[in-house]
């Protein structure tokens, strides 16, 4: 496998690819507020980096994420992901705004776009990238050493012991991840 260390090396591993550099672009033109795009964008990514892929990997959606209390209903998630359709239209958009989605977790209301992604199900999708005025910013509130070491395990709040813990594993179960990338280690 080749190896990212850092959370710079995965900022090189980023800005080095025009795919994501335009997705980023695109998200960044619509000045969401705090806003990332993330889960298996980055995650796909750095897996299919470790697993020497010489083509990348499909991605069912392109999540991004931001946060607005005052205009929380679904259908500005709706808006936001037309608006995107017409700089990118054959992306597969999907836009959720962080201060309404504590409650498919059944969780407390999030503060911010980065508690919401500390809120994901597994450590290695908990991540998320933004470009800001040409410069990327990681969240990663689990850290990437999950990420970069291709292990798959579940955040705080979908561990062993915890009500959500079945959701993480059927979630990893469903996902089939390792038939994708066989170098994975699972943790249950």
């Amino acid at each position: 496998m080749k190896l990212i260390k850092t959370e710079e090396a995965l900022k090189r591993l980023i800005a080095a690819d025009d795919w994501m550099i335009d997705i980023l672009t695109t998200v960044e033109k619509l000045q969401l507020p705090d806003s990332w795009v993330c889960a298996g964008f980055v995650r796909s990514k750095v897996w299919d980096v470790l697993h020497e892929k010489k083509y990348r990997t499909p991605l069912a959606d392109i999540d991004v994420i931001y946060f607005d209390k005052v205009n929380a209903l679904e259908d500005y998630e709706k808006q936001y992901e037309q608006e995107l359709k017409k700089y990118l239209p054959d992306e597969p958009w999907s836009v959720k705004n962080q201060a309404r989605m504590h409650v498919v977790n059944n969780s407390e209301p999030y503060q911010s776009s980065i508690d919401g992604i500390a809120h994901f199900p597994e450590t290695p999708t908990a991540i998320g990238v933004r470009l800001i005025n040409e410069k990327l910013e990681i969240a990663a509130p689990h850290g990437i050493q999950y990420l970069i070491s291709g292990i798959v395990a579940p955040t705080p709040y979908f561990q062993k012991g915890s009500q959500m813990h079945e959701v993480y594993k059927n979630r990893v179960h469903n996902k089939q991840w390792k038939s994708l990338w066989p170098k994975l280690q699972i943790i249950y």
